[in-house]
């Protein structure tokens, strides 16, 4: 008999998960030009010598949770498991294979046999590790968890939560503001427009203000509270209203907190990894946990509702947010050392995670169950 098929969240965050590998394999996508020798030549390669622990971790891990993701997706989609295991391993020796091949045109990057083995192994032992958890019957018991906490219908609901807290890990100009965006945006704009016809037109927009100032405390305050709000809003757009939206708020609040410290232990150190906590930023947290605490019996499509104000109102005060140059020194750190390794992932969900939400509750407003409570 085939397994019950059912709408999983590992599908989309498979996507998005490879997505972010290729982003990661490529960056920074410039000086492509054609090798002296053909693209598959690394494969008869001798492993290279070169090679720290570093990079074999993460090369390793770093397709871990793409083998976990792609695995219980299918499983969830009613394939047998042995089937699920084999396209699973296919599936990420294929995209490592063909990220390897691309990078033999960029000069910043060496193809290497050594590189393939371990993004193939890491999607295995991804595969093995859900299929573990498959046979213990963990699935099984999310399942009826997620039925009894979300209504159907909530796989991209329940995605955007998961990926929330690792927005957070890219330094954010204010603690919970993600959707900065607009600066970098602006910058790369100006850059394109810059010998057109049409720069004149465009430039009183896209020119940096230099006497731009910090935000205000109101302005940061209301960033912080709605930072932490946005995510209980599209928790409430997909559970039943009740105690268990007390358990999603006080969940947010944890890993969000636990999110910010660790991306400020990344940034200046483990010894100032609670420099974000300023009075502030906890009369912010604090405004924002009372909101959402306050609004637990609300029903969804007016959750929804409300959820697209605060992520509009978020994401107008964080695109006024100038970039200090502390904040500059944060991202140079991210992208030109070691944490290129996690730069794509994080920047990218930091940066777009509230335009997504934003999406999604739309299309909750519209849903035929939207009016149930």
């Amino acid at each position: 008999m085939a397994a019950a098929s059912h709408r999983s969240s590992a599908a989309p965050l498979a996507w998005m998960y490879a997505a972010l590998i290729v982003y990661a394999s490529l960056y920074p996508f410039t000086g492509w030009r054609v090798p002296g020798l053909p693209v598959w030549s690394f494969l008869s390669f001798r492993f290279p010598w070169y090679w720290t622990g570093f990079d074999l971790i993460s090369n390793l891990l770093g397709y871990l949770p793409l083998g976990a993701l792609a695995f219980g997706a299918q499983v969830r989609a009613g394939r047998p498991v042995i089937r699920s295991l084999l396209i699973t391993v296919a599936l990420g020796a294929g995209l490592s294979l063909a990220m390897e091949l691309l990078q033999g045109f960029l000069p910043r990057r060496v193809s290497s046999n050594l590189d393939l083995a371990l993004n193939a192994g890491g999607a295995a032992l991804g595969a093995l590790l859900a299929a573990l958890v498959h046979m213990l019957g963990v699935v099984n018991r999310w399942q009826a968890l997620r039925e009894r906490w979300f209504i159907d219908r909530s796989a991209g609901g329940i995605a955007l939560l998961v990926l929330w807290p690792v927005g957070l890990l890219f330094p954010a100009p204010v603690p919970f503001g993600g959707g900065h965006v607009w600066p970098r945006l602006r910058a790369t704009l100006d850059d394109w427009l810059s010998d057109s016809a049409v720069a004149d037109w465009f430039s009183p927009w896209l020119q940096l203000d230099p006497a731009a100032s910090a935000l205000s405390p109101g302005s940061e305050f209301v960033a912080i509270a709605f930072g932490l709000l946005a995510p209980c809003m599209v928790a409430f757009a997909i559970s039943r209203p009740g105690w268990q939206r007390l358990a999603l708020v006080l969940g947010a609040a944890a890993l969000g907190l636990l999110a910010t410290t660790l991306s400020t232990a990344l940034n200046f150190g483990p010894q100032h990894s609670l420099a974000w906590r300023t009075p502030n930023a906890s009369a912010g947290l604090t405004a924002g946990l009372v909101l959402a605490l306050s609004l637990i019996w609300l029903p969804r499509r007016a959750a929804a509702g409300i959820g697209l104000i605060v992520l509009a109102v978020l994401v107008a005060v964080i695109a006024r947010a100038p970039a200090d140059a502390y904040f500059t020194a944060s991202l140079q750190a991210w992208e030109q050392g070691r944490f290129i390794h996690f730069h794509g992932a994080a920047q990218w969900v930091g940066w777009l995670w509230p335009y997504a939400a934003m999406a999604y509750l739309l299309v909750r407003i519209g849903a035929r169950d939207a009016g149930q409570p």
